[in-house]
């Protein structure tokens, strides 16, 4: 999914919790945002919902048609 198909929205969190969030990302290899959209995947399933994920446009060239 590319960046401008994401809905984008202010989120103010406790400085504190951002740098925990911040540090746990870096660790992980991902950016704040990924880690904050896992880490509400992963609660949403604790509570029995599953998020499917967003259909992602198909990367290359266009196949073909004859």
């Amino acid at each position: 999914m590319s960046a401008s198909n994401r809905k984008a929205f202010a989120l103010r969190l406790d400085p504190a919790l951002h740098d925990v969030v911040e540090r746990l990302a870096a660790s992980e290899l991902r950016s704040v945002n990924s880690e904050i959209e896992i880490l509400l995947r992963e609660a949403l399933a604790k509570r029995g919902i599953e998020v499917s994920h967003s259909k992602r446009p198909r990367r290359g060239r266009p196949p073909k048609k004859n």
